[in-house]
C-alpha cells in the first residue's frame, strides 16, 4: 500500500482510509473487527471514526463505534493512524454539541477514553457551528495540540469560505490550523472541484473524502424500485439522508452508463469509482467503508490499478453535470 503526506504536514498516511461509521449498528463487533483486520492486512493504516457513530443511531448508541475500535486497538496503537471527529450531539444538554471550548474539551476526553489511547492523530470538527466564534474553536483545538492530546486538526463538511476564514484566523491568532478537510466526493457529487479542491491544493491541505461510492449506489447492486434493506439507504435515522443524497432517477441512469465502461477498463464498478477519486492529484486518501470484510477487496485493487487517461476523461465527461450542482442538473 502506497503512503502519502497528509497535506503540508510530515505525517504519512495510507492511500486509503478505512471508514468505520457502520460499526456497532449495521455491523456487529465481530464483523467490525474482521473488517479492521482485513483492512490492515491489505495495507490500510489510516482509520477514521467519530464520536457520534454508528451512523443511523441515536443518543443511546453514540460512542459505540469508538468503543469497538478502542478494544481492537489494544496492542496495535503504534500500527495505525487514528482520526476522529467531534461536534455532533452527544447528550441531552444544550452544551453537549457544537464547537464550543467546553464541548470540544469534553468530547476529546470522552473519545480518548473510548478509544483507550493517550492521543488522537487527527482531530476534526464534524461540522461548522454558527453559534460559536471560530476564534474560540481554533484556540481550543490549539490547546489540545499543545497538551499532546491531538497531533493535527482538521474539519469535515465545511464550505470553502469557512475553511478559508478558519485558516486566516489561525494565521492571525498563531494557532494550529486545519491540515485536513473531509468533504463528500464521488462521481455523482463533484461540486468540491470548483472551489474547495483548488483551495486545498494551493494551501497544502490534505483531503480525505467520504462517500467515494455514494453510499454504495456506485457499487451497482441497488435497484431503483425500492431501497435495499440492510444498506445505508434504510439504516436507522440515516436512511432518509442517504436517499435524499443519491436515490434519484438521474443517479441510477448514470450508474448504468458507468457500468458500460467496466469491461473496457477491466475493473469492477466499485474499483472504477474508487480509482476515479484516487486519480485526482489533490486527494490524499478516500475513506472507504464496508459491512463485510470482502467488500474491501475491490477498493484495495483500485490503488494498484490506476485509471488510463482515456477512461478518466470519459468518466469526467459522463459525470460533468454533477460538477455544477443541482441547479445545473
Amino acid at each position: 500500500m502506497e503512503h502519502i503526506r497528509l497535506g503540508r504536514t510530515g505525517l504519512q498516511v495510507s492511500r486509503l482510509c478505512l471508514g468505520t461509521m457502520t460499526f456497532g449498528l449495521q455491523c456487529d463487533e465481530r464483523t467490525s473487527v474482521a473488517i479492521l483486520n482485513r483492512a490492515v492486512e491489505g495495507g490500510i493504516t489510516f482509520l477514521d471514526t467519530a464520536d457520534v457513530y454508528p451512523l443511523g443511531g441515536d443518543l443511546t448508541t453514540v460512542g459505540r463505534t469508538e468503543e469497538i475500535i478502542g478494544r481492537w486497538l489494544k496492542g496495535k496503537r503504534d500500527e495505525v493512524i487514528v482520526a476522529t471527529k467531534c461536534s455532533g450531539r452527544m447528550g441531552p444538554q444544550a452544551w453537549q454539541q457544537g464547537n464550543s471550548r467546553k464541548h470540544i474539551f469534553d468530547a476529546v476526553d470522552a473519545s480518548l477514553r473510548r478509544l483507550q489511547t493517550d492521543y488522537i492523530d487527527l482531530y476534526q470538527l464534524h461540522a461548522p457551528d454558527p453559534h460559536t466564534p471560530i476564534d474560540e474553536t481554533l484556540r481550543a483545538l490549539d490547546d489540545l495540540v499543545r497538551a499532546g492530546k491531538v497531533r493535527y486538526v482538521g474539519c469535515s463538511n465545511f464550505l470553502s469560505y469557512q475553511v478559508v476564514r478558519a485558516i486566516g484566523r489561525s494565521e492571525a491568532l498563531g494557532t494550529a490550523r486545519f491540515d485536513a478537510v473531509q468533504p463528500r466526493y464521488n462521481l455523482v457529487f463533484r461540486q468540491i472541484e470548483r472551489e474547495l479542491l483548488p483551495l486545498c491544493a494551493e494551501e497544502g491541505i490534505g483531503v480525505i473524502p467520504y462517500n467515494p461510492l455514494a453510499g454504495g449506489l456506485l457499487s451497482g447492486k441497488h435497484h431503483r424500485a425500492t431501497p435495499t434493506e440492510g444498506s445505508r439507504f434504510t439504516l436507522g435515522s440515516a436512511g432518509g439522508m442517504y436517499q435524499g443524497r443519491y436515490w434519484h432517477d438521474q443517479e441510477f441512469e448514470t450508474v448504468e452508463q458507468l457500468r458500460g465502461l467496466t469491461d473496457e477498463a477491466g475493473m469492477s464498478l466499485v474499483q472504477l469509482a474508487v480509482a476515479w477519486v484516487l486519480s485526482n492529484p489533490t486527494i490524499t486518501a478516500p475513506i472507504i467503508g464496508a459491512s463485510q470484510p470482502a467488500q474491501l477487496d475491490a477498493s484495495l485493487k483500485a490503488v494498484e490499478t490506476p485509471l488510463s487517461a482515456d477512461i478518466k476523461r470519459r468518466l469526467d465527461d459522463l459525470t460533468q453535470a454533477y460538477r455544477m450542482g443541482d441547479a445545473a442538473r
